[in-house]
């Protein structure tokens, strides 16, 4: 559950690409009810790597279903011409946003819960591959390892197609000062965070303001989480489709 600590640093890293940022400002419920978007994007993701095949297929179905209406086209003032079409099921823009959640996921991990050996990171990629595939993800645009994907992820940050534009800065400062009462309380928490994960280019593009003092409480907070994470019950800290998930493995026979 910690990782979802990196989810403001997966948003705007997708919010980065204009393609994105157009679709989700034009089709996103999140301003209007933040945390249910959150809870539906969760359960859909959750369901859709634990649960039996009968839920995760339902999942993945409804998950189909709401990005086929998701199409149009780029408005003005951003790095791609005015009119650029987009549609939220091109394998590019699918596996760009799955890029950034594995990405925040493997550093979320190391920052918040403990530092992962190079060989667990690239089962973990390797784990994640198959996600792709389901997603519907083409066999070619899935590097092939985990230190391709890691080239994927310097190129596409320090190329053309990844450019802050008015949308992203829009939709992300909703992120990063959020008007609901229960996520305001949270604000602070939420942009040191979001602001202390992502890299220096990206903050700057954002104009999210960074200095050695909010270096220092960044450091100083994910310490601190790392040391009650393991002191909090199994129920807050590990998602519920996953502590099911195990129920149903250990409930096997012949399994170890």
């Amino acid at each position: 559950m910690a990782l979802l600590l990196g989810g403001g640093r997966a948003l705007l890293m997708q919010l980065a690409h204009p393609k994105i940022a157009a679709g989700v400002s034009r089709y996103s419920s999140f301003r209007a009810d933040p945390l249910g978007r959150l809870a539906r994007t969760m359960h859909t993701m959750w369901s859709i790597v634990f649960d039996d095949a009968h839920e995760a297929g339902g999942s993945l179905e409804r998950f189909f279903g709401m990005h086929r209406k998701v199409w149009g086209a780029i408005g003005e003032g951003e790095s791609l011409p005015q009119g650029t079409g987009f549609h939220a099921l091109d394998p590019e823009l699918l596996f760009w946003v799955h890029a950034t959640l594995v990405d925040s996921a493997l550093l979320t991990y190391d920052l918040l819960v403990e530092p992962l050996k190079r060989s667990e990171r690239a089962q973990y990629y390797e784990d994640t591959k198959r996600l792709a595939a389901v997603l519907g993800i083409p066999d070619a645009d899935i590097p092939r390892s985990l230190r391709t994907f890691d080239d994927y992820m310097s190129e596409m940050l320090a190329g053309g197609a990844i450019a802050v534009g008015p949308t992203a800065r829009a939709v992300a400062r909703e992120v990063l000062y959020p008007t609901m009462p229960v996520l305001k309380l949270a604000g602070p928490l939420i942009r040191l965070v979001t602001a202390g994960m992502l890299s220096d280019g990206l903050r700057a593009a954002y104009g999210i303001p960074w200095s050695p003092p909010k270096e220092t409480a960044f450091r100083a907070t994910t310490r601190s989480i790392r040391a009650i994470l393991p002191l909090l019950p199994e129920g807050l800290r590990i998602a519920p489709n996953a502590r099911a998930a195990e129920r149903r493995w250990n409930s096997c026979p012949n399994t170890e």
